[in-house]
C-alpha cells in the first residue's frame, strides 16, 4: 500500500474499500451509544475499548511502512492524534444525550474548520465552492440549535458537544494536511493517532471515578464490536485514497457515512427528525461535500495527490 501518494491511473479497487468505509462508519455511528444506552455502560469505558480496538488496524497501517522518526513527524503526529482522540471521548459522551442522526451530520460539518483555518493561518484564498459549504455550514448548526423535535433532554449540552468533537476533527484535519506536505506517511501517522488514544485512556478512567464492576458482559461486547468498526473504518480510508483520487474518494465517504447513520438511526430507533432538524441534516450534509470537493481538488492540483491524508484518519 503506498503511504504518500494516491495511485490514479485504472486501479478501481478503491470503490471496494470507500464502500467498506462507509458500511463500517454508518453502522459504528447507528449503534455506537448501544453499549450506554441499553445496559448502561459508561461512555469513559466506550472510549477505552475503542482505544484498545485501535491496536488492530494499526498493525496492518504498519506493516511495510516505515516508521518516520523525525521530531516534525512525532509533533504532527501527537496533535493529529491528540485532536482526534479527544474528539472521540467527547463523542462517546454527547451520543449518551442525543440523537446520532443529528449528531452525526453536525460531526460532518468539520471541513469547515479546516477551510477557516487554511484562509487564517495560510492565507489561502477562499474560492466560491468552500464559501458556499461553509455558509451551508453555519445555517445548518442555526437549524440544529433551534430544533426541538427530537425532544430529548439536555439537547443544548449534547449539541455542544457535537460542536466540540466537529472543531476538533477539524483541527485534525488542517494538522493531518501539515504533516502530509512534510512528507510523513499515514502508517506514522496512525501509529501516532494509536498512541495518542491509548494515552487519553487514564484520562478516562479517571473521569469514570475508576474501572466498572457488575456490567454485563453484552455491554462490552457490544461496545468491542461496534468500536472495532469504528477503528477498522479508518484503515479502509487510507486503503481507499491510497487508490483514488481524493477528489472522489473524500466526498463520497464523507457524505455517504453520515447518511448511512441517518437511516439506520430512523429505521432503528423509529423518530422522525423534526421539518427544522431535517433541513439541517440536508444542508449539513450539502456543505460538508462542497467543501471536501473543492478542498481536495485544490490539493491534488498542487501537490499531485500528495494530500491523501487531507481528510484524515477521522478517529
Amino acid at each position: 500500500m503506498s503511504t504518500t501518494t494516491a495511485r490514479t491511473g485504472t486501479n478501481r479497487s478503491w470503490i471496494t474499500y470507500a464502500g467498506l468505509l462507509v458500511l463500517s462508519w454508518g453502522v459504528w455511528g447507528a449503534f455506537s451509544s448501544l453499549p450506554t444506552a441499553t445496559y448502561g455502560y459508561p461512555d469513559e469505558m466506550v472510549y477505552v475499548i475503542w482505544a484498545f480496538t485501535m491496536l488492530i488496524p494499526a498493525f496492518f497501517a504498519l506493516r511495510g511502512s516505515t516508521w518516520d522518526k523525525r521530531p516534525v513527524a512525532m509533533r504532527y503526529g501527537l496533535l493529529v492524534g491528540l485532536t482526534g482522540a479527544g474528539g472521540q471521548l467527547l463523542l462517546f459522551k454527547a451520543l449518551t444525550l442525543g440523537p446520532a442522526y443529528i449528531i452525526f451530520p453536525v460531526i460532518a460539518l468539520s471541513p469547515a474548520i479546516t477551510v477557516l483555518m487554511a484562509v487564517v493561518l495560510l492565507r489561502e484564498r477562499l474560492s466560491r465552492l468552500p464559501m458556499i459549504g461553509v455558509g451551508l455550514a453555519l445555517v445548518a448548526v442555526v437549524m440544529f440549535s433551534i430544533s426541538s423535535g427530537d425532544g430529548t433532554e439536555g439537547r443544548g449540552a449534547w449539541l455542544l458537544m457535537a460542536v466540540g468533537v466537529c472543531a476538533a476533527w477539524g483541527v485534525q484535519a488542517y494538522f493531518m494536511r501539515k504533516a502530509a506536505t512534510v512528507g510523513v506517511n499515514d502508517g506514522t501517522t496512525f501509529g501516532w493517532m494509536t498512541i495518542s488514544g491509548l494515552v487519553l485512556v487514564p484520562v478516562a478512567i479517571v473521569m469514570m471515578g475508576g474501572l466498572p464492576s457488575g456490567a454485563p458482559w453484552q455491554a462490552p461486547t457490544l461496545a468491542a464490536g461496534t468500536q472495532l468498526l469504528n477503528a477498522v473504518g479508518a484503515l479502509f480510508l487510507v486503503m481507499a485514497l491510497s487508490r483514488g483520487k481524493a477528489s472522489i474518494v473524500a466526498p463520497t465517504t464523507n457524505a455517504l457515512a453520515p447518511v448511512l447513520t441517518i437511516l439506520l438511526s430512523l429505521v432503528i430507533y423509529q423518530t422522525l427528525p423534526s421539518p427544522t432538524a431535517a433541513i439541517g441534516i440536508v444542508l449539513a450534509l450539502l456543505g460538508s461535500t462542497l467543501m471536501v470537493y473543492s478542498d481536495e481538488k485544490r490539493g491534488e492540483a498542487v501537490t499531485d495527490g500528495a494530500v491523501v491524508q487531507d481528510q484524515g484518519l477521522r478517529v
